[in-house]
């Protein structure tokens, strides 16, 4: 699968890694203690939804279109305070009044990030990595790597800080990255037990996720949550059809809220509110 991010930002599988995202930064952030995030894949920062690929595959429009209104958030009963953070991180980025931009996830992170808090941003791609530097700027909790994220993953755990969250977003262009997947969480896991970790996942068919899950449970890992959202047949069978997380080590408050989030999200961002949703533990 190629996942050329410029023509996806936006679009619902980012919606739902990235509200998903929100709610784990409020968390570390009610207490006061210090937290790290290392995002291992952490692309360009910011995607403008009028470039010629947003434009081409029009998918914000149908993810990040369907939840704001000219920049404004909407009422999304019964969410509207578990989606909030988020929107109105997304709201931040752009002018009053419009959707232009559309944060990825360490621009999303920053805007959670206090002064005593650090993100490592991690990106190979030299085009993407160059647009990151820019974004950052000076800012001097923010750390933007040239590294591969395999790399990463094994070299930053544990943080100093012993409290945060590692973000896993690969682009699926190699065969091999449900695997890597794996193998990349189970090496970290052995240095930080204690971490939280979140792993994004496509679903084009059940074969791969299935034996993810089967790989995961077998690992040893404990506490393993997973949430998958599916927005239902599409015309084109070769477009993302859904999108998967697992959250390793989950704050005890995000299965409920999952269970209220999620199911309201499949409805809003699929075509005729047929979308599905299912949370559950893959691991105690």
């Amino acid at each position: 699968m190629n996942y050329r991010h410029a023509f996806h930002a936006g679009n619902f599988a980012d919606v739902v890694k990235h509200a998903v995202l929100t709610r784990l930064l409020l968390y570390l952030c009610g207490k006061p203690a210090p937290f790290r995030v290392i995002d291992t894949h952490a692309g360009a920062g910011v995607y403008d939804l009028g470039s010629p690929e947003a434009q081409r595959s029009g998918e914000w429009q149908n993810g990040i279109g369907r939840l704001m209104d000219a920049g404004r958030e909407i009422e999304l009963d019964p969410i509207p305070s578990l989606l909030a953070p988020y929107l109105q991180a997304v709201a931040a980025c752009n002018a009053k009044g419009k959707l232009t931009t559309y944060p990825g996830s360490p621009a999303l992170v920053r805007a959670f990030l206090r002064a005593q808090d650090r993100l490592i941003a991690c990106e190979l791609e030299p085009q993407a990595a160059a647009a990151l530097k820019h974004h950052v700027g000076h800012d001097h909790r923010i750390k933007v790597i040239a590294i591969d994220g395999w790399t990463a993953l094994n070299a930053y755990v544990p943080p100093k800080e012993r409290r945060g969250l590692v973000l896993i977003d690969p682009p699926f262009e190699a065969s091999d990255d449900f695997v890597r997947l794996t193998r990349g969480l189970e090496t970290a896991h052995r240095k930080w037990a204690n971490g939280m970790y979140m792993l994004w996942y496509p679903i084009k068919g059940r074969a791969e996720p299935d034996a993810l899950a089967r790989r995961l449970s077998g690992s040893g890992i404990g506490k393993v949550l997973r949430a998958e959202l599916d927005i239902g047949k599409m015309s084109d069978p070769a477009r993302l059809s859904g999108c998967g997380l697992v959250i390793v080590n989950p704050p005890w408050t995000l299965q409920q809220e999952l269970d209220t989030l999620l199911p309201a999200l499949a409805a809003r961002l699929s075509p005729g509110g047929g979308g599905k949703s299912r949370i559950d533990r893959i691991s105690e």
